[in-house]
């Protein structure tokens, strides 16, 4: 109680008298309409600048790598070529598969060519154009030959001429002899 006199007496009593008062009503304003609320707009993160400077990195990023793998490929060794008894042992192969379908005159010209072939290639002695004789003779003048590899590149030379030249009736048992003579002198094991 005494707080309030001491309230009252320090206001002045217009003040006392206002508050003491009821309050009187305000006048009737209609309240304001809300609008609803939006919904919530997509913001990108990012600025524009660090996008397209993050693309144009990637893009130099893959565009290296492909580069790179592109380079490796195309700078990656070949593998050698095929030696001349390479290609000499894989075409008489071809034909071991067709001895027996294919007529011994047509064989023994085959088996010929790729003996023939493969002395030119290996031994540098042009074989594919001489005769027999002068093919023998070149063998013989060269010190690349062996005399065991002289006698069977002129028994065979000798049997392919029988059949070619002089019709010389051949069976598949010939053919098969005219390629294992072939076969040993490419694979340079000479026996007779």
């Amino acid at each position: 109680m005494i707080g309030r006199s001491v309230l009252l007496l320090a206001l002045p009593s217009v003040a006392t008298a206002q508050v003491m008062l009821p309050p009187q009503a305000a006048p009737a304003v209609p309240a304001p309409s809300i609008a609803p609320i939006a919904p919530p707009v997509p913001v990108f993160p990012y600025p524009a600048w660090m996008v397209v400077t993050a693309a144009i990195l990637l893009i130099l990023v893959i565009s290296t790598v492909v580069w790179a793998i592109v380079r490796h490929i195309r700078n990656r060794p070949k593998p050698p070529p095929p030696t001349p008894r390479e290609l000499a042992l894989a075409a008489m192969e071809r034909l071991r598969s067709r001895i027996a379908s294919v007529d011994p005159y047509p064989f023994s010209i085959e088996v010929s060519d790729v003996l023939r072939t493969f002395v030119t290639l290996e031994f540098r002695v042009s074989a594919t154009r001489q005769t027999s004789p002068e093919f023998l003779a070149a063998a013989a003048a060269s010190k690349r030959f062996s005399e065991a590899d002289k006698t069977l590149l002129a028994a065979f030379l000798e049997k392919v001429d029988l059949i070619k030249f002089a019709n010389v009736h051949a069976t598949t048992a010939d053919s098969e002899q005219l390629l294992d003579q072939a076969l040993r002198f490419v694979e340079g094991g000479v026996t007779a």
